[in-house]
């Protein structure tokens, strides 16, 4: 099965500003962000309440905690949202009209219920369509994640620990080379 593709640079400013668009633009920015900066699987992104990600005060949470139910392999973890996740989601937050409940749903549909992953999976889709950007999927972003951690240099079983794997081989498949990156790693000799 071919891989999700991981954008560049330009390629993901570009998703940006098509995802910011439309009716739903707050929303949609949201989705990608948390998808993008932490990594975070599709039906993980789907299950998120408010409670999730503000405090008791209504602040956003510098980490939040998945639930085993939530997670594909049924094992809780700490996801760290980095200051500016948290301001992706301060921003969402403020596009509401109203203060959101913290029992309710982080992502709702037109029709005020719930998204499924399926739901968000079709919805991400579109937005690679729309940008123009073959290959991109909702573990696109993930995958992104994970190249972005490794290239920076970061310790292998963090990231593992940081997407949610139980083994190194799987954090590894994740990690996306191009000739700009293996260029650049010679020219440090």
């Amino acid at each position: 099965m071919k891989q999700a593709c991981v954008p560049t640079e330009a390629e993901f400013k570009r998703l940006v500003a098509v995802v910011g668009q439309g009716r739903h633009g707050a929303r949609n920015r949201a989705v990608l962000m948390i998808s993008y900066l932490a990594g975070l699987r599709v039906g993980e992104i789907a299950s998120l309440q408010w409670i999730d990600l503000l405090d008791g005060e209504g602040r956003v949470r510098e980490q939040l905690r998945l639930s085993a139910a939530a997670t594909k392999g049924g094992h809780a973890r700490v996801v760290f949202m980095n200051a500016r996740l948290r301001r992706e989601i301060e921003q969402f937050r403020a596009s509401l009209s109203v203060a959101p409940d913290l029992r309710l749903p982080v992502l709702v549909t037109q029709k005020r219920t719930a998204f499924s992953a399926n739901t968000l999976c079709q919805l991400m889709r579109g937005w690679y369509d729309q940008a123009g950007l073959d290959g991109g999927s909702s573990h696109s972003g993930r995958r992104w994640f994970i190249t972005r951690l490794a290239h920076a240099g970061i310790s292998p079983k963090a990231i593992m620990m940081l997407a949610g794997h139980r083994h190194l081989s799987t954090t590894q498949r994740y990690i996306d080379v191009n000739d700009e990156m293996m260029r650049a790693a010679v020219e440090i000799l």
